[in-house]
């Protein structure tokens, strides 16, 4: 028991960075924080799932397992017959903002921790110093699902895009069987493997071994166009927007308000990873913060720009689709529009992939160092001073996945991972108050404890909106991890003890 709940000296860790064999390369400024930040959050999910939460969203066959967890406790088996969630409308606006607001608790915890422990770990690391030994292998174990199934689904994603881009511009077509995942919904397609899927996932690794200021000048790039497609929608559209497609601006209440950011809140997960940045941040203790929170505010004024004039060209119902910023261009005759836009997309999701590998790789680096991973996955490549062979095992344990499944149903499982990191984080900030309070600290949460403590209950509420599906499935995935914990890590970290 001392040994689950041991926790590690944060002096100890930044020491042991400084390593030779073990030091990564600070070169990463507050700009270059916000455009990692802002590559994660802005995916392809501000072209698509903006028109769910409008139009809102029902399920075609209600079951237990797709009902809320919240729902089942107080409602039993009647919560099938409520699964559905109504539309926002065009108070979509507000939704974001009080998604914003959410994850704005979250981000000051993840500020105050990351400029204390400057180490490439995030909540794993976080977890080390306050929690225990245990509570981090769970956080990180956590972890490697959440950025390993979110980049499986983006993967996926960028493919059919890609397909659509070549036959746009070049009227070239991939055959299915190279193109098209080998398995939907449990079924053979016909098709042998998704190629693209592969290939972008291990040139970003490539890209990644090379250095973090070269991956972080390609993703500098991408977020540059990705950011002016945004603004040429925003701007360029704004002129098509009709005052009777924002009346009544909330359609269904309050309530589909709720909803909309029930359904939106998991296109803002992405702000953590700018923490797993740390170690090769310069001068973490004062960029780390504006990085974090300069990117929250940035991605929030661009998604309730974006909604506030999507609901305002189209009339909010008929926004249920899987591209609706797209095709409510089409709708509008604003054609050369749409297919910036549809740049924009494909970029978003090539900037937010490179930056989870980014994050996964980091992740495994700082386990390994730690002992809880084999010692191969912290090995530092001699002239880039990347952790090449995590970059290059991560690479592969997204890439193949997701050329052979299509990974979209899982994509809950990274959202319930984020939250329960947040939470860990959130709690990790009390206890170093408590526990160091004299430590010298270059940005405090504001009103702690009871910040965090608002952070702990909003995340706990959104958790139990997930389905039950969700949850059986993250359970078995932590007692997996349970198992490789007290038969492998365990061992190897209390030998070194």
């Amino acid at each position: 028991m001392n040994q689950l709940l041991k926790t590690k000296d944060i002096d100890a860790l930044v020491e042991e960075t400084n390593a030779e064999e073990k030091r990564l390369k600070r070169s990463l400024g507050p700009w270059s924080l916000i455009a990692f930040g802002i590559g994660a959050v802005i995916g392809g999910g501000i072209f698509t799932v903006t028109g769910t939460a409008a139009a809102g969203q029902r399920m075609a066959v209600p079951s237990a397992l797709n009902a809320p967890l919240l729902d089942l406790i107080l409602h039993g088996s009647n919560a099938t017959s409520m699964i559905g969630r109504p539309g926002a409308g065009p108070g979509l606006t507000l939704s974001f903002i009080l998604v914003a607001i959410t994850c704005g608790f979250a981000a000051l915890c993840y500020a105050e921790l990351a400029s204390m422990i400057p180490i490439a770990g995030s909540a794993y690391t976080y977890a080390y110093t306050t929690l225990g030994e245990i509570f981090a292998w769970i956080i990180g174990w956590d972890l490697i699902l959440e950025y390993a199934v979110s980049n499986m689904s983006v993967a996926v994603g960028f493919s059919a895009y890609f397909n659509v881009m070549c036959d746009y511009l070049f009227g070239v077509h991939l055959p299915k069987y190279l193109s098209e995942p080998a398995i939907v919904d449990g079924r053979f397609t016909g098709s042998l493997f998704n190629v693209p899927s592969l290939l972008i996932v291990m040139l970003l690794s490539w890209i990644l071994v090379r250095g973090v200021k070269e991956s972080a000048g390609a993703n500098n790039v991408m977020v540059a166009i990705k950011l002016a497609a945004i603004l040429l929608f925003v701007f360029g559209a704004a002129k098509a927007v009709e005052a009777s497609h924002l009346h009544p601006f909330m359609p269904n209440g309050f309530g589909g308000v709720i909803s909309g950011a029930a359904i939106v809140f998991f296109t803002f997960i992405g702000f953590d990873s700018v923490s797993t940045a740390a170690e090769e941040c310069r001068s973490p203790q004062k960029n780390m913060p504006i990085g974090i929170i300069g990117t929250l505010i940035v991605c929030a004024l661009l998604y309730t720009s974006v909604a506030l004039v999507l609901t305002g060209i189209v009339d909010w119902r008929s926004l249920n689709n899987a591209s609706p910023v797209a095709n409510a261009l089409q709708e509008i005759g604003m054609n050369r529009l749409r297919f910036t836009v549809t740049v924009g997309a494909l970029l978003g999701m090539l900037s937010s992939l490179l930056v989870y590998q980014y994050g996964q790789a980091r992740i495994w680096f700082a386990m390994s160092r730690d002992r809880l991973l084999p010692d191969v996955f912290s090995r530092v490549h001699r002239r880039f001073r990347t952790p090449h062979i995590s970059t290059w095992l991560a690479g592969l344990a997204v890439g193949i996945p997701a050329g052979i499944w299509d990974i979209g149903t899982f994509a809950d499982l990274s959202n319930i991972g984020t939250l329960f990191a947040f939470i860990i984080v959130s709690v990790g900030v009390v206890i170093l108050r408590h526990s160091q309070p004299a430590r010298d600290r270059s940005f405090r949460v504001p009103f702690s404890p009871v910040t965090p403590a608002i952070s702990v209950l909003c995340c706990l509420g959104l958790m139990l909106g997930l389905p039950l599906e969700t949850w059986i499935r993250f359970v078995v995935w932590l007692i997996i991890g349970l198992g490789i914990y007290l038969t492998y890590s365990r061992k190897r970290t209390h030998l070194r003890t």
